[in-house]
C-alpha cells in the first residue's frame, strides 16, 4: 500500500536525460552519495562500491532503522546498485579497474591520494579509459590544509556558517542538515555534467576536484560579499536579514510566522493587510535602506501588531495581499502540508526489508514530470552476483 501523499513508481519505463550513463561510485557518507543520487535520479546507472562486510558508514548511523536499514542511508542511495569489494585484495582491485574501464564517471571521497596508491588514480585509469570523468571530493583545496580531512560540522564551524547562524546573544549553531556535504554534492554533480558536455565535443575525460571547505565558503554568498565590501562582520542575527527589513519571523498569538517582504511595494501591501497603512506612509520606513536603518523601531511595532491575532489569520491576509508569508513548520507539519502531499515530491518504493518505503524524491520536473524511483536503496552487496554494467 502506498503511504499517504506518496506517489508509486511509474509502471512505464521512463526516458531520462542520463539514461545509458555509467557511474562508478567509490564514495561514502553524504557528499559523494548525494551527488551520485542526483545523477541516478536523472537516469544514470550507478554502481555503489561498498566495503565488504561493513558497507557505507551510514548504514550504521541510527536509529531510526527501517527493516534493518538506517534512515540516513536510505535518504541518499536510491536508484543505485551495491557491490561489496575489498580494496585490500588484488582480485577486487581488478574488479574496480574493470568497472572503471567502461565507466563514464568515477566519483570518490577517500583521503587525497589513497586511490592513486592502489593504482586507481586518474592518471592510471585514463590510460585505459581516456574519456573517464574522475571526480574527487576532498576536505580542502590547494593550500596548507589540502591533506586534512573534512567533516560537515567542522567545516560549518571553520567556514563561517556557524558564525552567522543562531541568535546574537546565543551559542553559534550549525544548520540542522549537513549543508556543507549537500552543497558540495551539488557542485560535484554540476561539474560532472559540465565535463560530460565538454567530452561530447572533444572525447576527452577530465579530473575534477570538489573541496568541502571551499564549497561551503561559496555558500556564504551575500554574507561573504557584504563583509568583503564593508569590512563589517554583522555576525549572528537570528531570523533577521542583514540587508532587508522586514524579512524575519514574528510571533503571532499562537506561533511564529515567517514574513519575507522583498521590496517597497510589498511593504505597502503588507501594511495594508495588517491594517497599519500608517507605517507605509512613515518616512522612516519608506524605502528598504531606511527600514534597515530603523530596523529596531519598525520590528518592535510590527511585533506588537502580530501578537494580536493567530498565525493562520496573518498568513491568509498577507498572502492574499501578494506578500510572501507562511508558517514555521515542524517536520510533522511539513509532511502534512497540502502542497507537499499534492506535489509528487513524496514517493514510495517497495524495499526488500523495509517494505513500503516513503521518501523525498527528486525536486526536478522534466517535461513536467518528476523522475521516479527505479531502484530501491540497495541492500549491502545486493548486486554482487551481477557481472557489471550489462545487467
Amino acid at each position: 500500500m502506498v503511504q499517504e501523499g506518496a506517489q508509486p513508481i511509474p509502471h512505464e519505463r521512463e526516458e531520462l536525460p542520463l539514461q545509458g550513463l555509467r557511474v562508478l561510485d567509490l564514495s561514502r557518507v553524504l557528499a559523494g552519495p548525494f551527488a551520485t543520487m542526483v545523477l541516478a535520479d536523472l537516469g544514470a546507472d550507478v554502481i555503489k562500491v561498498e566495503r565488504a562486510g561493513k558497507g557505507d558508514d551510514t548504514r550504521q548511523w541510527g536509529p531510526p532503522f527501517a527493516g534493518g536499514e538506517s534512515a540516513y542511508f536510505l535518504s541518499v542511495n536510491r536508484n543505485k546498485r551495491s557491490v561489496e569489494l575489498d580494496l585490500k585484495t588484488e582480485k577486487d582491485l581488478g574488479r574496480v579497474r574493470e568497472l572503471a574501464s567502461s565507466a563514464d564517471v568515477l566519483i570518490e571521497n577517500l583521503r587525497r591520494g589513497a586511490l592513486a596508491k592502489l593504482g586507481l588514480g586518474y592518471d592510471a585509469l585514463k590510460e585505459e579509459n581516456p574519456g573517464l570523468i574522475y571526480c574527487s571530493i576532498v576536505g580542502f583545496g590547494p593550500g596548507p590544509d589540502e591533506n586534512e580531512p573534512g567533516y560537515d560540522f567542522l567545516v560549518q564551524a571553520r567556514a563561517g556558517i556557524m558564525g552567522i547562524t543562531g541568535h546574537h546573544d546565543g551559542e553559534p549553531t550549525k544548520v540542522g542538515v549537513a549543508v556543507a556535504d549537500i552543497v558540495c554534492g551539488l557542485y560535484a554533480a554540476t561539474a560532472i555534467l559540465a565535463a560530460l558536455r565538454r567530452r561530447s565535443e572533444t572525447g576527452e575525460g577530465m579530473r575534477i576536484e570538489v573541496p568541502l571547505f571551499e564549497s561551503t565558503l561559496s555558500w556564504l554568498a551575500n554574507r561573504a560579499q557584504e563583509y568583503l565590501v564593508s569590512g563589517e562582520d554583522t555576525g549572528r542575527m537570528g531570523n533577521e536579514h542583514p540587508t532587508i527589513v522586514p524579512y524575519q519571523t514574528f510571533h503571532a498569538s499562537d506561533r511564529p510566522v515567517a514574513l519575507a517582504v522583498g521590496n517597497d511595494a510589498q511593504f505597502t501591501r503588507m501594511c495594508r493587510a495588517i491594517e497599519r497603512e500608517d507605517l507605509a506612509q512613515d518616512e522612516r520606513y519608506a524605502t528598504n535602506p531606511k527600514r534597515v536603518e530603523n530596523r529596531r523601531e519598525l520590528v518592535a511595532e510590527l511585533q506588537r501588531v502580530f501578537e494580536g491575532r493567530r498565525a493562520e489569520e496573518w498568513v491568509r491576509r498577507i498572502r492574499e495581499a501578494g506578500v510572501p508569508c507562511g508558517p514555521v513548520n515542524s517536520l510533522t507539519e511539513v509532511f502534512r502540508d497540502p502542497h507537499v502531499l499534492a506535489s509528487g515530491i513524496l514517493q514510495s518504493v517497495e524495499h526488500p526489508t523495509a517494505g513500503d518505503l516513503r521518501t523525498v524524491g527528486s525536486p526536478l520536473l522534466l517535461d513536467g514530470r518528476r523522475p521516479g524511483i527505479r531502484r530501491h536503496p540497495p541492500l549491502l552487496g545486493e548486486h554482487n552476483d551481477e557481472s557489471g554494467w550489462e545487467t
